[in-house]
């Protein structure tokens, strides 16, 4: 059973059951009683050889491109592609998966960490070159894009709902198949490299690796903003967005590795213990946050973000962008042009998925986005854009249609939403699932949990800050976020207290 189902929103020991119980909760102890242990040991043998024989490696691939290593209880996978960027492709998922599946049955394994080769990046994203190209060969080749997609979706979703504590070095370029690979994890770690976006509409695609479930559960309209735009955060700003759940130094990760590799668990110690545990370890190596570093998407910018982005259309966020005035107005416009150059189909798309995103389990965004990536692979714009984008490099994509109108008249959105002729339904490679994240309590405080502070008790903002402060044992950096939110969202009653906005 996933340690994700084990933590509730508040640590509890109770978890949303799987799709057909979605709002049960049952309690669940840390291992199933085993009568006969010899059973257990060949059950976990037979799984990880019915997974080798369904995800095995191809003659063709790369036997270097991704690394394993073993330090007495961590397991560590290494993408090994530092050339370009750590691109995730179909040769390196067939490696992860079988692997996991072994550490994940193994009583010695017990943490996993996942990071890039080289300086550059984690994950850049998915080879869409090699994508896009195969899709130019006709059926086949698209084909085996969709292939790669539900190899990649049944990867992320098995992280996502992992048995073992998984932590995620997001040092470098973290994007695209990078964000699928870390964004679903307990631990995110950003370092003052990182860079985060979710660019896929630049290119004529949407944003996928589970983005129709996590981005709209981040607060207002922030995951709509990031999703369109592909607004790119670095640093410190990962972390102050939400997006990672700690900020370290990059020369601190070597030590880290090494300490995660000292920790023991007891064998009775719950799921809760082991992950409160890492989360002080991870602390230990915090120095602090860069000083001069400001909340980019916070203040007057975040209050732009959800005006504009809340709107019920593309074009009306449009329009609200052209009204911006003031000290947002420099930004609106730099966002309207962003807006204007990506491909009017994925906007469309993007906005429809994160729409219907609210509400879906993990499971189930996963396989809707499988479908939608697979009406992509037979589109114009997705190829067009990877072609124009990445490998001519004119910069210069021609998008059909080529309007937002056009897009929406001729009503080939719907397309992307229904499922392609004899295109069976993914298989997950797990039957965990949750409605959302168990593991948000080892992130950065939210809007709604600082809501729900200021209407249960009055209180001045100071105190709230201090509360909350107290309340995670003084980690870095969640002081100046609280501040934020507070400050953008309360005002202050004749008594002193923080009373919030609601707009």
């Amino acid at each position: 059973m996933s340690f994700g189902l084990f933590v509730g929103r508040a640590g509890s020991a109770t978890a949303p059951a799987i799709s057909s119980l979605r709002r049960a909760s049952y309690k669940m102890p840390l291992k199933a009683k085993i009568i006969n242990r010899g059973m257990a040991s060949e059950f976990r043998k037979s799984y990880a050889h019915l997974i080798r024989e369904e995800i095995k490696e191809l003659p063709g691939d790369d036997p270097e491109d991704v690394h394993f290593n073993t330090l007495y209880g961590l397991r560590t996978i290494e993408l090994n592609r530092p050339s370009s960027r750590n691109s995730l492709n179909a040769s390196m998922v067939r490696k992860i998966i079988p692997r996991l599946v072994e550490w994940e049955r193994s009583d010695m394994a017990n943490v996993v960490v996942i990071k890039g080769a080289g300086d550059k990046a984690l994950c850049a994203g998915g080879d869409v070159v090699a994508l896009a190209t195969q899709n130019k060969l006709g059926t086949d080749g698209q084909r085996q894009s969709i292939d790669y997609f539900g190899l990649e979706y049944k990867l992320d979703h098995y992280i996502a709902t992992y048995n073992k504590p998984f932590i995620s070095f997001m040092d470098g370029i973290t994007m695209g198949g990078g964000v699928g690979l870390s964004i679903h994890a307990p631990f995110r770690i950003a370092t003052e490299r990182t860079l985060f976006a979710m660019p896929e509409t630049k290119i004529g695609f949407f944003p996928d690796v589970g983005a129709s479930f996590f981005l709209p559960k981040m607060p207002g309209a922030l995951g709509t903003y990031l999703a369109l735009t592909g607004a790119r955060l670095k640093g410190a700003n990962v972390f102050y967005s939400g997006i990672a759940t700690h900020y370290l130094h990059s020369t601190s990760l070597p030590n880290l590795e090494a300490r995660l590799a000292e920790l023991r668990f007891r064998d009775y110690d719950s799921i809760r213990n082991r992950l409160d545990i890492i989360e002080m370890t991870i602390e230990e190596f915090a120095t602090g946050l860069p000083p001069r570093e400001p909340i980019r998407l916070g203040g007057e910018v975040r209050k732009a973000i959800d005006r504009c982005f809340s709107k019920a259309t593309v074009a009306d966020m449009m329009t609200a962008l052209e009204a911006e005035q003031g000290p947002t107005q420099a930004w609106a416009e730099e966002t309207l042009k962003t807006l204007r150059e990506r491909s009017p189909t994925s906007l469309l798309v993007t906005l429809r998925q994160m729409r219907e995103g609210r509400d879906l389990l993990l499971s189930e965004a996963f396989k809707k986005e499988y479908l939608m990536a697979a009406r992509f692979m037979d589109s114009h714009d997705f190829n067009e854009g990877v072609t124009e984008l990445l490998i001519n490099k004119t910069n210069e994509p021609k998008w059909d249609p080529p309007t937002l109108s056009s897009a929406e008249a001729d009503g080939r959105i719907n397309m992307f939403f229904e499922p392609p002729e004899d295109l069976p339904p993914l298989g997950l490679l797990a039957d965990r699932d949750y409605d959302d994240y168990p593991f948000k309590s080892f992130g950065v405080p939210d809007e709604k949990e600082i809501e729900l502070s200021v209407i249960q008790k009055p209180t001045t903002r100071q105190q709230l800050v201090e509360d909350w402060v107290a309340r995670k044992r003084g980690r870095q950096g969640f002081k100046k976020i609280v501040e934020e939110i507070l400050a953008r969202k309360t005002t202050v009653d004749e008594a002193g207290n923080a009373e919030w906005i609601y707009n």
